[in-house]
Parts: C-alpha cells; sequence; structure tokens
C-alpha cells in the first residue's frame, strides 16, 4: 500500500472512531436498519463468493434500477452488484447478481477480491474502491458519470486528491460534455459522452387503476418539507377548480407516518377529505396519501400533472422526470434539479418554479401539452467495453 493509501486507511479508521456513536444511533432506524450494520460492522456482508467477475457499484434504487437494460445487453454470468442503500438493495436483488451492501471503507483492504471489471455509476468516488479494486488488477469504468454545477467547486478545490483517485480509472462514460471537461480537468483519461443511461431503462406499470373521473395531480417522490407547500397549493387550486384530486407519494417509506400526521394537521377544519392509500385502495377522496412502495408509476399512468419531488430543497438535486413524461403527465417541479439536469435537458413542457408558484403553476398547466422526451441512448459502446476487458 502505497503512502497516501495508508495514511487514507487510517485517516478511514479514525473517522470511523470518533463517528461511532453516531453510526449506532442511526442503525437503529429504519431507513438505515439493514445497510449501516452490514456496511459499518459487515453484518452478513462477507466478500464476493467467486472471482474474476464484472462487479457493478450504484448507489440507491435509481442508479440500480439503471442498470436493468445494461445487464440484459450484456448477458453475462458472474455478476455482482454492491449498493448503498436498502431500497437500491432491494432493487438490485431483483437481477441475475451476487448482491452485497459496500463496506465503509476501512473494511475494503480485506473485503475486495479478485474482478475482471468494477463499473461504478454516477457519482460513487469512493477512494479505497478504486484503489483496491485497481491493485487487485479490475479495469475500472465510470459509468453515467457527473460533475453537478452545485459540487464541482468542491471537486476543483480538492483537485490533487481526485487526480488520485481518478489515475485508477479506465474509461469514463460521462453524461454531458460540461462532465466530460471537468473529468477532463481532473485527470481523467479516456472520457466519452454517451448521455444518461437512464435514458434507456424501461418505464412500465405493474397495476391498471381506474381513473377517477377528475383531474389527478400527483405529488412524486417528496422529501421533507414539500408535501406542506403542495398541499397549500392544492387547497387554493381546489377552489379554482373543484373537480381534482391530489395523490402524495413520499420519496423514502420511513416517513409515510410523519406525512399521515401533516395532512391531517393540514387539512384540520377544512372540508376536504383523505385517506391512506393501503387502506381501501381506492381514489375517492380529495388528498391519498401512497403509504405503499412500488406504486409509483402506477399512480403516474392515471394523473394528468406530477409535481416531482426532490427540486423544492436545495439539498436534494430532484428526481428522475422520465417516468411522469412517459405517461403523458404536464411535469412541475422546483428549480433546484441539479442531479437530474442532464435528464430535464431532453424534456419539453416543463414547468420550473418555487414554492410558492406551485397553485399558479397548476392553472397554467391546464394552457401546456404534456411533457415530452426526445432522445434515446446507445449502450452498445458500453457492452462491448465490458465484454472486451472479460474476455
Amino acid at each position: 500500500m502505497k503512502p497516501f493509501d495508508l495514511f487514507y486507511f487510517l485517516l478511514s479508521v479514525v473517522l470511523f472512531l470518533l463517528a461511532l456513536p453516531l453510526i449506532v444511533y442511526l442503525s437503529f432506524k429504519a431507513k438505515y436498519i439493514e445497510s449501516i450494520p452490514a456496511r459499518f460492522f459487515l453484518r452478513k456482508n462477507a466478500p464476493f463468493t467467486t472471482l474474476d467477475g464484472v462487479w457493478f457499484h450504484v448507489c440507491s434504487l435509481g442508479e440500480a434500477r439503471a442498470l436493468k437494460p445494461l445487464l440484459e445487453l450484456l448477458n453475462v454470468e458472474n455478476v455482482k452488484i454492491t449498493t448503498i442503500t436498502q431500497t437500491g438493495q432491494s432493487e438490485a436483488k431483483k437481477y441475475k447478481a451476487e448482491v452485497k451492501y459496500l463496506p465503509y471503507e476501512m473494511y475494503l483492504p480485506f473485503w475486495i477480491n479478485r474482478q475482471k471489471v468494477l463499473v461504478v455509476l454516477e457519482a460513487e468516488f469512493w477512494y479505497l474502491l478504486f484503489r483496491i479494486a485497481f491493485a487487485q488488477g479490475a479495469k475500472i469504468i465510470l459509468l453515467n458519470a457527473r460533475i453537478s454545477d452545485k459540487s464541482v467547486s468542491k471537486y476543483m478545490k480538492f483537485a490533487w486528491f481526485y487526480k488520485k483517485l481518478l489515475c485508477a480509472v479506465d474509461t469514463v462514460y460521462a453524461q454531458s460534455e460540461v462532465d466530460k471537461n471537468r473529468f477532463i480537468a481532473l485527470g481523467a483519461k479516456h472520457v466519452q459522452v454517451i448521455g444518461n443511461i437512464k435514458l434507456a431503462g424501461e418505464i412500465k406499470k405493474t397495476q391498471e387503476y381506474c381513473k377517477p373521473k377528475a383531474e389527478i395531480i400527483v405529488a412524486g417522490s417528496t422529501h421533507d418539507g414539500e408535501e406542506e407547500a403542495i398541499i397549500n397549493a392544492f387547497i387554493e387550486y381546489k377552489k379554482y377548480k373543484k373537480d381534482v384530486k391530489l395523490i402524495i407519494v413520499p420519496r423514502h417509506p420511513e416517513r409515510f407516518e410523519q406525512v399521515a400526521a401533516l395532512i391531517e394537521t393540514i387539512l384540520e377544519g377544512k372540508e376536504l377529505s383523505y385517506t391512506k392509500f393501503s387502506q381501501n385502495k381506492t381514489f375517492d377522496k380529495d388528498v391519498i396519501l401512497v403509504d405503499m412502495m412500488g406504486e409509483l408509476n402506477n399512480i403516474y399512468a392515471m394523473s394528468d400533472i406530477a409535481i416531482l419531488g426532490g427540486a423544492f430543497r436545495d439539498d436534494v438535486g430532484g428526481h428522475n422526470p422520465l417516468e411522469p413524461a412517459y405517461f403523458g403527465c404536464k411535469i412541475i417541479t422546483g428549480k433546484h434539479f441539479f442531479h437530474q439536469k442532464e435528464l430535464f435537458k431532453y424534456l419539453h413542457h416543463v414547468q420550473y418554479v418555487e414554492n410558492d408558484e406551485i397553485e399558479s403553476a397548476l392553472r397554467k398547466a391546464q394552457e401546456l401539452p404534456p411533457s415530452m422526451v426526445e432522445e434515446k441512448i446507445n449502450l452498445e459502446p458500453v457492452v462491448l467495453k465490458i465484454k472486451e476487458y472479460i474476455k
């Protein structure tokens, strides 16, 4: 191990010890009850059982889902996938692959075994992941690689560090020309623009619901602080248009009860009805909270307007707009969509608004056509590159 690598490893140990009380505390929360013990204490998280495979590392649900068309085209055995989040883990387990959580960095020198290729999606830049996999002989590919406008100054400030990290990378498939130039400035080699691989994903519903005879607004993938603004906008909008319903689908399941309590508080004393979707699976109330996983696309399929969450706060970066666009929704979202900037580039007829502009955007949506996507992506170069490395 080189001197800096050893220093970084020791630093990771020190940081682990300092953060240990917080790690233990968080491990009892529903959101982390599986992932933290696996990542920070290696609970049920042994190394991969076989060598010389194709290893994909993703963070969460969206990236895990984006792997599907690539895995289908690749069609090889001995596939491994690591994730960070529990939702990503659940999605990855749908594939024919050996699925693990990526351990915290101090474990990686002892946990990683020899694989032929490591494909890392988006911005999962774990220093020891790259260094140890490279030392074990893996060819490393960055796929869907991006450096957002919000984070570029941080990357450039620590350019010396990222140059050390990126020197282990063989090929970078960037989302855009802007991303390509940023990676080159950080010392990356063999950088190509391929676009966002989420454009290649299959979008489908799993359940057919009968659309009520009303305008349906879905607030999809919402975060803390967003639901309140959306509900209040809906209440004002309903004074303008009576025959309308609001369906709320929070991003994280551990927030279902929190959002339920918020809805009840806001609607108290108002002549609006409310229900949880899990109670009767009907849409006969004014406000419906979808407190079940896996329903968002089914709701998009019957909705007229989608208020896409994650972009009304400045610390999330937005969510994938392709799904509501595919089902013909008129999309309203916030202005903080920096993590999804490349995807929104391919969309037409989207309204980008502040929290206090949602109600006026709902009115304006009556005059706009449905949002739409006019772009495809070719994954063949990625497939050929991976197959070249596993010969």
